[in-house]
């Protein structure tokens, strides 16, 4: 047996950071094929931002004043940059939906038994909610250029806007997750994860001019992580209602929306992954 033993040679252990990393994409894939069998999420996923940008262009385009201007085809690309951040912010609901699911039916505890690195199954989750959320946003530009959006920017600033738009919503996924974790149904996160959501994304400068709120309100907006993203994406589209705002996140929106964007990965992962460790222990 000792003969035996010796002869067997014993595998030296991973990196921790090539395993993570390729637990991370075993588990995103998973999810991808679950999301491909289930059609209906990604149809759905699409119905609401569709409908966004309809009623918004068509409904209030005529009766918002920017830039001095009514003219509806100037709200239409006022709006987009706001119907893209809020479209990319609102999978979070879906993301800490599908964590408590998980949860629910102890899939978690599965994973758990396996040799696998613990942040992988949230990370995993996490980027396969950013790639559904990427084709959401393509869908949703062809939907936006056939009302009359328009860009007046070079190829590449408008993919640094689209970069930021996709940065911001992974930043929220780890927001949804932390939710979906901290709950025992998927329907109370789904409830969980629209309530914050709607504040943040309302209280912006997403759909109207910030200039025009209340001193203490125009103070929130201009310091809210969504409106930075907006705002950036609005210089980098070249579209009408940058603000005038003296805040430092308005002055220097690009900067603003990738510190924020990153203080939230960070922030929420850490505290994330902390109760997933929890929870499955």
């Amino acid at each position: 047996m000792s003969a035996v033993t010796d002869a067997v040679p014993i595998a030296a252990p991973s990196n921790p950071v090539v395993q993570s990393v390729r637990d991370s994409l075993v588990v995103a894939k998973r999810n991808l094929i679950r999301m491909s069998r289930i059609p209906e999420m990604i149809i759905f996923g699409l119905f609401q931002p569709i409908m966004f940008v309809v009623m918004f262009s068509y409904v209030f385009g005529g009766s918002m004043t920017i830039g001095g201007s009514t003219d509806p085809s100037v709200y239409r690309e006022f709006l987009m940059a706001g119907i893209f951040a809020q479209t990319v912010t609102f999978a979070t609901a879906g993301a800490g939906a599908g964590i408590a699911d998980d949860m629910h039916k102890g899939l978690i505890d599965r994973f758990r038994s396996l040799p696998m690195a613990r942040g992988a199954v949230l990370t995993g989750r996490t980027l396969a909610d950013l790639v559904q959320t990427a084709l959401t946003v393509s869908v949703l530009a062809v939907v936006a250029l056939l009302v009359g959006w328009r860009t007046h920017t070079s190829i590449g600033e408008v993919l640094g806007a689209f970069a930021l738009l996709l940065l911001l919503g992974y930043a929220f996924t780890w927001v949804g997750a932390l939710i979906g974790l901290s709950v025992r149904t998927p329907e109370a996160a789904t409830s969980g994860g629209l309530i914050w959501l709607f504040p943040v994304t309302f209280v912006s400068n997403a759909f109207a001019d910030s200039s025009r709120m209340t001193p203490w309100l125009r103070h929130i907006a201009d310091w809210n992580p969504f409106s930075a993203t907006v705002q950036a994406c609005r210089v980098l589209f070249g579209n009408p209602g940058v603000s005038a705002s003296d805040a430092w996140p308005m002055v220097h929106p690009v900067w603003a929306s990738l510190i924020y964007s990153v203080l939230i990965i960070v922030v929420f992962r850490t505290l994330a992954v902390r109760k997933y460790r929890s929870a499955a222990a």
